[in-house]
């Protein structure tokens, strides 16, 4: 499974803003972004002119990065897009946030989509009651995404359910705590996904 495994810290100060990849981090003074503002590499620091392709680049590079997904997948989540209802770039972005692993961060068992990824992958996490350990699987309205009773005395979830620190889920997912679990309730809409990133243009790119 082909996944990107460099420094992560250098997309952030590619894109010019954080995308928040390495959790806690992310928060503090060692945070990449803060200490060095500009693009890395040889030419990092020199004045660069942006044309209208480049732009509409960044945006898409924008969210590829922000949700861990490479070109490939990424253009398939697009064609998939196209064939739904609906704004094709709002479409994206739901299909982007339904993803599994970005549903288990967005619930707090995870600091990054990163480390979401490698839970679900490990098996820790069903879906209508079967264990699904595909990051990419995409949930939809009515599924329950549950975290599995053989992990729940885990340190990695211990620690997190003594300290109930699970972030605030958005409106689209119901979560209770008492079960640690979750029901989808409905497809994220566009005011729902804190994603800094411009769809209209990442559909322009890939409708030249």
């Amino acid at each position: 499974m082909a996944r990107y495994t460099d420094a992560v810290c250098r997309l952030c100060r590619r894109e010019g803003q954080k995308l928040f990849l390495k959790g806690d981090r992310c928060y503090t003074e060692k945070c990449a972004v803060d200490r060095r503002q500009y693009a890395p590499g040889q030419h990092g620091q020199g004045r660069a002119k942006t044309s209208e392709y480049g732009t509409q680049l960044r945006e898409k590079q924008k969210a590829k990065r922000y949700y861990g997904v490479l070109e490939s997948q990424f253009r398939n989540y697009f064609d998939m897009a196209i064939k739904m209802k609906g704004k094709t770039g709002e479409n994206l972005l739901s299909l982007l946030e339904r993803r599994l692993d970005n549903t288990v961060y967005r619930l707090g068992f995870a600091m990054s989509r990163a480390e979401a990824r490698q839970l679900v992958l490990h098996g820790h996490f069903t879906v209508d009651g079967r264990k699904v350990n595909i990051p990419s699987f995409i949930v939809k309205p009515g599924m329950v995404i549950a975290l599995r009773d053989q992990s729940r005395s885990l340190d990695k979830f211990k620690s997190v359910i003594e300290a109930n620190s699970f972030r605030q889920p958005p409106k689209w997912l119901d979560y209770n705590a008492s079960l640690l679990a979750a029901k989808v309730l409905e497809n994220p809409t566009r005011e729902e996904i804190d994603l800094p990133v411009q769809e209209q243009l990442i559909v322009e790119l890939y409708s030249k």
